[in-house]
């Protein structure tokens, strides 16, 4: 059999057949760059972050979770420089009324831009134009382009009175980065759960940004979850906890099948002026073009719990018990898109094979731990009450140990199909000689081969192989 190339099409037309993402308020002609994740989609998106939950804060002494609120007091971005630098730069076309990242626009020209201010940008446009070269609308074409500005990615809103008007004295930010409420409840942690340097505070949650481009599907998105560990530590020991981290992020994505081949490092040249190292864990987006970010894994310093005992005037250090000293720990971060991770699952197992008659199968060939349905129990035929009540039978007693589903809808073929399009990794045929003999045909989702199974023996088998 051989496989067909995928396509960001192919993912969307497949995500929205069957119920993994939707786009967000599509009766009224949708909401740009926001999607709602269906009954197949959000057992997939809880699966990845219980499976990140369990090695991250279950499975270690060092870790402990916590679960901050979106809204924040809004001098918390002020101390993180969220309110005076959290921006891209932006132009606009005058013409079609498009909206482009200036950075992505110089870089089609192999200038490195990420990290430059809207005024050095505008040099850059205008040396290009010196040597003939103009920037031209991605959509349209037209150089009639406004130059580049400053535009905050930071989601204003207002709490209190709802006549009041939205001013900077009643403005709240939408968090950009679920970070913020870990800073800011150091302190309590420290104070309640007895903990001791090394350790990390975890946290799955939302977050917001006013993203000028926000394309690629669920790549790139203006509301999206972040699963994010900040290790808080002595400075000697950064480096050696930090490569440690590494390799157990690094690890975590082959553990749960996603390739080496499809995984690198990227080493960021250009830091922010807080941080020391800097490493992305980038995946390979086939469908998207390639390499592109998925985690993040940084050297942060003591910037961040410093700015907040600044601005708050709060002591925000630690008393080593050892010396006696006292100083402020610095952060050790690694923060993950649950969305771009939820992505790059969907890239690692969706499989089009050419079957041998000739006929297409799509299957999504999951790791047997994050597929959103593990078992799938069919009646050969509806219209038998017999077979219907057995299968029924049979999903109501492993329901309540996997997460599984009754299907009569349909022929066999059919339901099988299906079942292979959301990556459900056995199907359960209850047939006549079911009856007679109490067993049931198990069917593979990799290699579609069936078997015959004692019922009494199916906890057992499935126990092994789920």
């Amino acid at each position: 059999m051989s496989e067909k190339k995928l396509t960001i099409e192919k993912i969307v037309s497949l995500c929205k057949r069957r119920g993994f993402v939707y786009p967000s308020s599509e009766i009224y002609g949708g909401f740009a760059a926001v999607y709602d994740y269906g009954p197949i989609g959000i057992e997939l998106k809880n699966n990845l972050a219980k499976a990140w939950w369990k090695h991250t804060v279950q499975m270690r002494l060092d870790v402990v979770g916590l679960d901050s609120g979106i809204f924040m007091h809004p001098t918390t971005w002020k101390a993180s420089g969220h309110v005076d630098g959290f921006d891209d730069p932006q132009i606009d076309c005058k013409d079609c009324k498009n909206r482009m990242r200036a950075d992505h626009m110089l870089e089609e020209f192999d200038i490195e831009a990420d990290k430059m201010t809207a005024d050095e940008i505008n040099a850059q446009v205008e040396e290009l134009k010196k040597k003939g070269t103009e920037l031209k609308c991605t959509n349209c074409g037209s150089k009639n382009l406004t130059g580049a500005k400053n535009f905050s990615l930071m989601v204003k809103s207002n709490l209190g009175s709802p006549v009041d008007e939205l001013s900077e004295d009643n403005v709240v930010y939408l968090r950009p980065e679920t970070c913020g409420g870990i800073y800011l409840n150091y302190k309590n942690v420290v104070d309640s759960m007895r903990v001791k340097l090394p350790f990390g505070i975890a946290q799955i949650g939302k977050a917001f940004r006013n993203e000028i481009v926000a394309r690629q599907f669920i790549f790139r998105t203006r509301e999206f979850e972040q699963m994010e560990m900040q290790y808080f530590l002595h400075p000697s020991m950064m480096q050696e906890k930090y490569d440690d981290w590494k390799q157990v992020r690094w690890d975590w994505y082959l553990e749960y099948g996603i390739s080496k081949e499809n995984l690198r490092w990227y080493k960021h040249v250009k830091l922010a002026h807080y941080a020391a190292e800097a490493f992305d864990i980038e995946y390979n987006y086939t469908a998207l073009g390639g390499f592109k970010e998925m985690e993040g894994i940084h050297q942060r310093g003591d910037w961040d719990l410093s700015q907040h005992a600044k601005f708050s005037g709060k002591k925000l250090d630690y008393l080593d018990p050892k010396t006696n000293k006292r100083f402020v720990p610095h952060i050790l971060e690694t923060s993950v898109g649950l969305n771009r991770m939820f992505l790059a699952c969907l890239h690692e197992a969706y499989t089009e094979e050419e079957l041998e008659n000739g006929e297409i199968r799509t299957v999504l060939k999951f790791d047997n731990r994050l597929a959103p349905i593990k078992i799938a129990f069919f009646p050969l035929l509806k219209n038998k009450p017999e077979l219907v009540a057995k299968a029924r039978e049979l999903y109501q007693k492993f329901n309540s140990q996997y997460n599984c589903e009754f299907d009569d809808n349909g022929n066999i073929g059919k339901r099988y199909r299906r079942q292979d399009e959301i990556g459900t990794p056995f199907c359960v045929t209850v047939d006549f000689e079911s009856l007679e003999n109490q067993d049931v045909t198990v069917r593979d989702r990799d290699t579609m081969k069936q078997e015959r199974i004692k019922i009494g023996d199916l906890d057992a088998y499935l126990v092994e192989k789920l």
